[in-house]
């Protein structure tokens, strides 16, 4: 599916007067795609018509990313990201998930799960798959832009920030095998500038300091998590591949459902589709087997 296909067929949810794009489709449980910095909703296409044939997919554009809202004056919080999603599932009148995270939306399924030991969840939460993703800041490591982003530079580099110099940055983090193209470069980077997106790019990369700051409170739903859990992690990603694969054994050692990846990067969906289409689909299949014994 191309990019401009997936932007004719999505819709928009108005948030309290901000637009959110997102994409609803297929039959079955309610599968939630959650997508990363600096991307979208658009990173789940190579998987979503497989995804769509066995469940009810959602997948939204974060406030800030792809085809949604990006004002300036947004608190951009891990916090108020949830509000949105929570939201939307209302709005939907979705009871139940499945979720597929990748990036900050591990990060953003780790307050979901704060959420629901709070009582402060309105739907029930079924399973977790996550995808490359720096789940504690101890093992975060950010590439160059990033780096500039969050400094008191941000701003600046955020809206002057040379097209080659962000396909270059974001190619760093794929496998050397596995490299983005030319088309799906461009793709990102069209995401990426969207309504004026660079311009709020320094206020999105505000997690790397609340994953320090609420460190402790999203450990610990990791550590007491009592559902289905599978981790497939691309281990060539710089950010967060197998030192990060290391630092989750020591800290979650009840979660042994690791799926590796070698030569892949942080974007396994993108770079070996096939192979992390066929892992979830275990996964799920392994549940659906349980569930009927």
């Amino acid at each position: 599916m191309t990019l401009d296909e997936w932007y004719r067929l999505g819709k928009y949810f108005d948030h309290g007067g901000l637009p959110v794009f997102y994409h609803r489709g297929g039959v079955g449980d309610t599968l939630l795609c959650l997508h990363g910095f600096p991307t979208a909703s658009y990173d789940y296409h190579k998987v979503w018509n497989n995804l769509t044939a066995r469940f009810t997919a959602i997948a939204f554009d974060m406030v800030g990313y792809g085809f949604s809202s990006k004002p300036r004056d947004w608190g951009y919080t891990t916090f108020d990201q949830v509000g949105v999603l929570q939201a939307i599932l209302k709005h939907l009148d979705v009871r139940s998930v499945h979720i597929l995270a990748h990036d900050y939306g591990n990060t953003i399924t780790q307050e979901l799960l704060a959420r629901g030991g709070e009582g402060r969840l309105d739907f029930e939460i079924e399973s977790i798959c996550f995808l490359n993703g720096a789940l504690f800041p101890e093992t975060h490591r950010p590439i160059f832009a990033q780096k500039l982003l969050i400094s008191p530079l941000g701003a600046l580099f955020g809206r002057l920030i040379p097209d080659a110099i962000f396909k270059t940055n974001l190619a760093k983090v794929f496998g050397r095998g596995t490299q983005p193209t030319d088309r799906e470069l461009d793709n990102f980077l069209a995401l990426f500038k969207f309504n004026h997106g660079k311009r709020v790019a320094h206020r999105l990369i505000r997690y790397m300091t609340e994953r320090s700051l609420y460190r402790e409170r999203w450990l610990a739903p990791l550590q007491n998590l009592k559902m289905p859990f599978r981790f497939v992690n691309g281990l060539a990603d710089p950010v967060s591949g197998k030192h990060l694969v290391k630092r989750f054994r020591e800290l979650v050692p009840d979660q042994t459902d690791l799926i590796e990846l070698p030569g892949i990067g942080h974007f396994p969906h993108l770079e070996c589709a096939d192979e992390v289409l066929e892992a979830y689909l275990a996964f799920r299949d392994a549940l659906g087997r349980a569930s009927s014994s």
